[in-house]
């Protein structure tokens, strides 16, 4: 993990226990509390920022959550926070950047080590952050392009699940889900393409929303992954996704996709309830050949006990899933081909992810765009799923988190095999571009979290997260935390 001047705000060897027990209580409040006790001056930003500092310090060398840490970047950005008054519902408030987004001054790496040049200007979802008074205090790391749902790569190792540092934490946005986790950041920007932020939060207990396509800007990329792709937050609560995704909702003039605007503002909904919902389930994969940990299934029945019993109409269903195979497969072979292309040193690309180029080459542009086309009509399909449910609850993965070198030694078709279970419910409501959540669900017999998804229709993320909430009440997760062994 690279530093930029971490010494100004790690501990030194006589850190008491005192110290690590109030950096932990501060750094697993909530966004939202974080950015309130800023606001009331009970602390600073400057204050959060050399907690957290201090605790990337002791536990990250663990867990290999952070590609970079901005030690001094941030502490300068707190101080100015700190001079300047309070503004913004993330004033203050350290937060962490996955490695596919830019952020000024630093170099966007996708996760290997293809380029060394710094970009100069923020990317849009990070200039809003600022602009809301967030402080970027580091970049996370992803496996190359984001391709798989370990967060493995050649140059920058393995990250760790907090619960379990044997394990893997999911990805691609694993890096994002273990600092949070951890209680290293209260959140994390994240990416979503087959089930990125889904996957991760899964494996790491965690609320993770795949928004609506369109709903966040990708500036300034068009796209990412084509149709597939989508920029989100990991969170510990509800309602800091809620919040967050109040101040990242919006696209600009260059992004290709953009999503119907909310009604209403989304912490603002939450202060709504849904009513009495028709809420379907199933543990039908919609990739053919996998079958689900009986911990997911469990994990499932539970919650549609818990949502029966919050009043809704909860039925198993027997899902028709389209076969979104062809234009998944059209549009990441197409999507990583568009990322390789813009690396400064190709030569430096991993050897899988050359071989997935080589695969691309037979996916003319011409066939991406049928591939958009067709989950266009694929989503109509998913749409009449909605006609007799107002919500689908499934499992996220289908098994157990992984011990960590799922990648070790894997060419291209042993990864995508391997892959397979991670992302067999979640891959579809990318390609159709349903808004689909992951909600945590308690933890399995290994001690790791269980989760569960919540699907929603076109543009109706607010109802997710509204049901989402109500699960969050009856049955707190945030409370339970890991307990990484410091350095």
């Amino acid at each position: 993990m690279d530093r930029d001047g971490a010494q100004s705000g790690e501990p030194d060897g006589g850190q008491g226990e005192e110290q690590a027990r109030h950096d932990a209580e501060l750094m697993y409040q909530s966004v939202e509390r974080q950015a309130e006790l800023v606001r009331t001056g009970k602390t600073t930003s400057r204050a959060l920022v050399e907690a957290a500092l201090r605790r990337i310090a002791r536990i990250d060398p663990a867990l290999g959550a952070f590609r970079i840490v901005l030690a001094e970047q941030a502490l300068a950005e707190a101080d100015a926070r700190d001079a300047e008054g309070a503004h913004g519902p993330l004033h203050g408030v350290p937060i962490a950047v996955k490695d596919e987004l830019d952020v000024a001054g630093q170099v966007t790496t996708f996760g290997g080590a293809a380029n060394h040049t710094p970009v100069t200007v923020d990317s849009e979802a990070v200039r809003r952050l600022r602009a809301a008074g967030a402080v970027v205090i580091g970049k996370t790391t992803m496996p190359e392009f984001g391709q798989w749902p370990f967060t493995e790569s050649v140059a920058h190792g393995h990250t760790r699940n907090p619960w379990d540092t044997t394990r893997t934490p999911g990805g691609s946005s694993g890096g994002s889900a273990a600092a949070v986790a951890a209680g290293l950041v209260a959140a994390a920007l994240g990416g979503d393409g087959g089930g990125s932020i889904r996957i991760p939060a899964a494996c790491c207990g965690l609320f993770g929303l795949k928004p609506q396509r369109g709903r966040v800007s990708t500036a300034p990329n068009a796209h990412l992954w084509y149709a597939l792709g989508t920029v989100g937050p990991l969170t510990r609560t509800v309602r800091d996704s809620a919040l967050l995704y109040d101040v990242l909702a919006g696209t600009t003039p260059t992004d290709r996709w953009s999503a119907r605007p909310a009604a209403t503002g989304w912490v603002r909904a939450l202060e709504t309830q849904p009513g009495r919902l028709r809420i379907g389930y199933s543990a039908k994969p919609a990739v053919p050949g996998v079958r689900p940990h009986p911990a997911h299934v469990e994990a499932m029945l539970e919650t549609a006990r818990a949502l029966r019993e919050l009043g809704h109409d909860v039925r198993e269903v027997n899902p028709r899933y389209p076969d979104a195979s062809a234009p998944f497969a059209a549009q990441f072979c197409g999507g990583v081909r568009a990322e390789a292309a813009a690396v400064e040193r190709p030569d430096l690309l991993e050897r899988r992810t050359r071989n997935t180029l080589a695969l691309a080459r037979l996916v003319p542009e011409s066939a991406v765009e049928r591939g958009i086309r067709a989950g266009e009509r694929l989503a109509v399909r998913a749409d009449r799923m909605f006609t007799t449910m107002d919500l689908l609850l499934t499992p996220v993965i289908a098994e157990r988190p992984r011990p960590v070198g799922a990648l070790d030694g894997a060419g291209l078709l042993t990864a995508l095999a391997r892959s397979r279970p991670m992302v067999a419910y979640t891959a579809l409501w990318n390609v159709t571009g349903h808004p689909a959540a992951s909600v945590p669900a308690g933890h399995g017999p290994d001690g790791l979290p269980l989760a569960v998804q919540l699907v929603g229709r076109r543009d109706d993320e607010v109802t997710v997260l509204r049901v989402a909430a109500q699960l969050e009440t009856v049955r707190p997760w945030s409370q339970r935390r890991p307990e990484p062994a410091a350095r």
